[in-house]
């Protein structure tokens, strides 16, 4: 019994080492090195794309003229490329946000190699080399780190949410939370595929009534890969 829980204590101790730590330093330590500059605000999308919804926030960037940041699911991509051609023509990032959008806490050293093995090379044939990476809810295990180092990624997290993917939010609900939270220098994180209740179209709705508000603040909208640049 003894051996039974030392075993036991020696897991959850690799555990914590794995991925507990390395997500909760990330998103901490992102938080802490938040860059303060001006009216410029960073509008991202993860979990798409998707045929039914990016099309439509393309859209509404496109009515602003306004430049946005897209971390895409590598298995959507491959199904959405002319979404894919549609935001490169129209001047928008395209990053990753993982193979499938599995979670880091339940993938081990092989499954996460093949994630980011599989996801470049589907964004490679796509005619796109990454550069930016987002990882699902925002965790990163040991050997999540270790391929972002390999393939010379950049690692995005946020600074600003509107939970937007729950299925009771609505667009008002959404509305209200951007436009209180925001302030210069933020990485705003919104989704554009999955979701509750079809959650992204309440975003689309949102961001039609909020992207006026903020440009007549003063507000610019850069691309993430601006933030890295100051």
């Amino acid at each position: 019994m003894k051996y039974f829980i030392v075993f036991i204590i020696v897991l959850v101790i690799i555990y914590l080492l794995y991925v507990v730590v390395p997500s909760l330093y990330f998103k901490i330590m992102y938080k802490l090195r938040r860059k303060e500059n001006g009216k410029i605000i960073y509008l991202t999308f993860d979990d798409g794309p998707s045929s039914e919804y990016t099309g439509k926030l393309l859209d509404v960037l496109k009515k602003y003229k306004i430049h946005a940041s897209f971390f895409c699911v590598a298995e959507f991509a491959k199904e959405n490329e002319n979404i894919i051609k549609r935001m490169d023509k129209e001047g928008h990032l395209i990053g990753l946000h993982s193979l499938k959008h599995d979670n880091a806490y339940l993938m081990d050293v092989f499954k996460t190699n093949k994630d980011f093995r599989k996801s470049i090379e589907i964004m490679n044939k796509l005619g796109k080399d990454i550069t930016y990476y987002r990882p699902p809810w925002g965790d990163l295990n040991l050997a999540g780190l270790f391929n972002v180092k390999k393939y010379n990624l950049k690692l995005v997290l946020w600074n600003v949410m509107a939970e937007d993917w729950e299925g009771d939010t609505t667009a008002f609900d959404i509305e209200v939370k951007l436009l209180r939270r925001i302030q210069g220098g933020d990485i705003i994180c919104l989704h554009d595929g999955r979701g509750e209740n079809e959650a992204p179209s309440r975003t689309i709705e949102a961001l039609d009534k909020v992207i006026p508000i903020l440009l007549g603040k003063g507000f610019k909208f850069e691309t993430v890969d601006k933030y890295y640049e100051k």
